[in-house]
């Protein structure tokens, strides 16, 4: 169920993705299946994952989403003092 290279993902993930994004989807559908998970979890997970640093632009590609930029932090919004 793991994939050994970029070359083995779907079809899909290879045609609509940059080879960054392929190699994250890859990474993190082989820890998920690792884990236990489904082949759809597996990649249901992969797909979130590669959207926590990608995004797809008004022309339908895939881009890297800039440090800070998608509004998503792990840091609180507590004031300064």
């Amino acid at each position: 169920m793991a994939y050994e290279n970029i070359e083995q993902l779907p079809e899909d993930v290879k045609s609509k993705l940059p080879r960054g994004a392929q190699q994250i989807f890859l990474a993190a559908f082989n820890s998920a299946a690792s884990d236990g998970l489904s082949e759809g979890n597996a990649s249901q997970l992969a797909w979130n994952y590669v959207k926590t640093q990608y995004k797809q632009g008004s022309e339908g590609h895939w881009e890297t989403i800039p440090e800070g930029g998608a509004g998503r932090t792990t840091t609180g919004t507590m004031p300064a003092s």
